[in-house]
């Protein structure tokens, strides 16, 4: 399974969720650490979920980007 993660870079450390796991979050200094932190959390949330006998959620988020013009001066 591929599930969206988001990055968000703040001025002193990086964040990620993934939107199809409430909950499932880190934050680190550098997005190296938070891509291996995130990975960890998923993997951790997705075995808790199998011993309690919960379903695993299907991934159906997805990101995109939009690029816009800035507004004339």
């Amino acid at each position: 399974m591929t599930y969206t993660v988001i990055y968000e870079k703040e001025p002193t450390s990086w964040g990620a969720y993934v939107p199809d796991l409430p909950g499932v979050i880190t934050v680190g200094e550098s997005r190296e650490e938070v891509e291996d932190l995130i990975q960890e959390a998923i993997e951790f949330h997705l075995e808790g979920l199998r011993e309690v006998g919960f379903a695993i959620p299907a991934p159906s988020s997805f990101a995109g980007a939009i690029e816009v013009r800035p507004a004339a001066a």
